[in-house]
């Protein structure tokens, strides 16, 4: 008899415990890596490396995002590298518009050079992609600012 209490007892107390759980909100984990662009200053090259853990195009490659803050009037050339994979380059304007993109530079090969004038002051992103379904790898950016220096009149 005193068994048959026990298990009642027992039965009770975790049914109550699962109900309690059941209707309390568990901890859940919030996502590690947040999107947060690599800053690409003027007349600097970066070696970098594409992977997996980038930001997926939907079209079975990836991407990595660099900003980079320019003048109206600026003219940029933007030149990417790599021997692992067919890059492509963009420059994304700061409401999401895509003001270039280049997928093959002029020397024949599946590198990217793409130059640009800017209209408006503004941050913009320097985008490195992979062609089509192409993974990524190892790669070189490069960044070159032309702008016309104004020179200061006799007096």
């Amino acid at each position: 008899m005193n068994s048959i209490f026990v298990f009642r007892w027992y039965f009770l107390v975790l049914s109550a415990a699962l109900l309690v759980m059941k209707f309390t909100a568990l901890p859940v984990k919030a996502q590690v890596k947040l999107y947060n662009p690599i800053d690409l200053s003027s007349q600097k090259e970066i070696a970098d490396t594409l992977t997996e853990r980038d930001i997926p195009t939907g079209e079975g490659g990836f991407a990595r995002d660099y900003t980079v803050n320019l003048k109206a009037g600026d003219q940029v050339a933007i030149d990417l590298i790599s021997e692992d994979f067919d890059t492509m380059v963009m420059l994304i304007a700061s409401d999401g518009s895509t003001v270039a993109e280049n997928d093959d530079g002029p020397d024949g090969t599946t590198n990217s050079l793409l130059f640009s004038r800017i209209n408006e002051d503004g941050q913009y992103i320097v985008r490195v992609r992979a062609f089509g379904e192409t993974s990524g790898g190892k790669f070189n950016l490069k960044l070159t600012r032309l702008r016309a220096e104004k020179t200061e009149q006799a007096q």
